[in-house]
């Protein structure tokens, strides 16, 4: 059962365009492709990121927050009551005005007491300032070498500059090692956060976030096994230009830096609704749609990949949405 599932999944035909199979890519001396087997690595390199990330919160981020004056508010803390604890914890954590009468009549409490203690108790489970920090630090750390390590490793490639390359020999084309820790690198670390989730701070674009990670580690992870290396690279890059500023720009919101973090959300604002809504959809979108096509007729490959790179495009248009809702917020109170 097993080996046909195997059999039936790595068929050429859903990874490699007409005409090409697996024999086509096999390595040869001073030749290799990539290997989906490869990919495994992306797993211990994730938890040793998540290693990394806890030593660096510990060790630098949350002394670094202490002396750059970041202050956890103090939260009165709600009395202990198993009753209301376990609704809480099983059933609602913000119970209607009815469910509040019938906990007062069983904990023989004034309803007001009970609505309190919900309201001390969510404040209670709201992360903290100091943690946000940390989580904001970790992600600029990694963003910033991300970046310029894609600005590195890209620099000299023919693809970066002329888009079309990004086709030329394709599926033929050898994997470098630059590309291949590069990918690496980005892989392992949308595991990470994906094994984080459960422990970091829940926003209000959490399921977004879910479906985020999701599409890009399946993005990553298809195009590096159907050879989509040089695509993938320039979706890597595009998306960590804008959040190396967004990441500061929260650092210096809980640092109460106001007119600093008003101009790199700006800053922030500005990049991000460029390469995201510009560059992002005729650098990939229409490059991967039209320009492949110039190559080699349309295969499951090219319908799976370009449905994973619509999917993020939704997603920047639903971020985009907030961030300009944000900026006009901005214009007409001055503040965020």
């Amino acid at each position: 059962m097993a080996r046909s599932l195997n059999e039936w999944l790595w068929q050429h035909e859903f990874w490699l365009p007409p005409g090409i199979t697996w024999e086509d890519m096999q390595e040869s001396e001073g030749v290799h492709y990539p290997q989906p087997r490869d990919l495994l690595l992306s797993i211990p390199f994730a938890l040793i990121l998540v290693v990394i990330r806890c030593a660096f919160e510990r060790a630098i981020a949350l002394p670094l927050s202490s002396k750059l004056g970041v202050r956890d508010k103090q939260r009165p803390k709600a009395q202990p009551n198993p009753m209301l604890e376990t609704f809480y914890s099983t059933l609602c954590k913000n119970p209607e005005e009815g469910e509040l009468i019938s906990l007062a009549k069983q904990c023989d409490l004034p309803v007001r007491k009970v609505e309190r203690w919900f309201r001390r108790r969510r404040n209670t489970d709201r992360p903290s300032l100091s943690k946000k920090f940390c989580e904001a630090c970790w992600r600029f750390t990694f963003y910033i070498i991300s970046f310029f390590t894609g600005l590195a490793v890209l620099y000299n490639k023919p693809w970066f500059w002329d888009h079309r390359e990004c086709w030329t020999g394709y599926p033929q084309q050898p994997l470098q090692p630059s590309l291949f820790w590069y990918y690496l690198l980005e892989l392992s670390f949308y595991w990470s956060l994906v094994f984080t989730l459960p422990f970091d701070v829940k926003r209000k674009d959490f399921k977004e976030q879910i479906v985020h990670h999701a599409a890009t580690i399946f993005l990553i992870s298809f195009s590096y096994c159907a050879n989509y290396i040089r695509i993938g690279s320039l979706v890597m890059v595009i998306h960590d230009a804008s959040d190396c500023f967004l990441e500061p720009t929260k650092i210096f919101n809980y640092m109460k830096w106001k007119k600093t973090c008003d101009s790199l959300f700006m800053i922030f604002s500005a990049v991000f609704l460029i390469s995201r809504l510009v560059i992002f959809p005729y650098t990939v979108l229409y490059n991967t749609y039209f320009y492949s096509m110039e190559i080699f007729q349309p295969f499951f490959g090219y319908y799976f990949v370009n449905a994973l790179l619509i999917i993020l495009q939704l997603l920047h248009v639903f971020w985009s949405c907030l961030i300009i809702h944000m900026v006009y917020k901005f214009i007409l109170q001055g503040t965020v």
